[in-house]
């Protein structure tokens, strides 16, 4: 992105920042979870000693490549990590994967939301950015409410495009263009 460190963004009840390491034990409690791995693609279940560490190792660089945003989800009331959230960034097309989790204590609280529409916000006007998409299985319809919710169109639905757990399984492809974003915050 620059030579600068990752900044640290916040909303009304998040503070989004980099991970540290001393957040992999509570990311190994909260991933670790089998409904976290069900409804997302790449967390591993069961989520194994040093998973985390190793995972939280890879931002930095990611950072620097300018091929990843990858954001420790907190309460700015106790500074409990909460989840997870990143875009993945292909700078040649100006767009980027936007992808979360949230751990189960803090679920329909509105805080996947809050924490996607701070992404939009960061993606679009830092990274200047044309187009942010994402893609959920058709089994997470809390996922799929998100994106609506922060303004996203579903674009259709990738049939048997992935395989999770040995299974072959839809995706549904979420999309926001920087134009839509922009008519939506005025």
């Amino acid at each position: 992105m620059d030579d600068g460190e990752q900044p640290m963004l916040e909303t009304e009840r998040l503070i989004l920042r980099p991970f540290a390491m001393s957040d992999a034990k509570r990311v190994q409690e909260l991933a670790g979870e089998r409904e976290i791995a069900a409804t997302t693609l790449r967390i591993p279940h069961p989520y194994e000693d040093g998973m985390a560490e190793e995972w939280i190792g890879t931002h930095a660089e990611g950072w620097r490549e300018g091929c990843a945003a990858v954001f420790a989800i907190v309460s700015a009331e106790n500074r409990s990590l909460m989840g997870a959230i990143v875009l993945t960034i292909d700078r040649q097309h100006a767009r980027a994967e936007l992808g979360y989790w949230i751990g189960k204590p803090y679920w329909s609280q509105g805080y996947g939301t809050e924490a996607a529409r701070e992404m939009l916000r960061f993606g679009f006007e830092d990274l200047k950015l044309n187009r942010v998409q994402s893609t959920v299985f058709p089994s997470n319809p809390a996922s799929g409410k998100i994106l609506i919710k922060v303004g996203m169109t579903l674009e259709g639905t990738l049939r048997n495009y992935v395989k999770k757990w040995g299974r072959s399984q839809d995706l549904e492809m979420y999309s926001i263009l920087a134009s839509e974003y922009r008519e939506r915050i005025r």
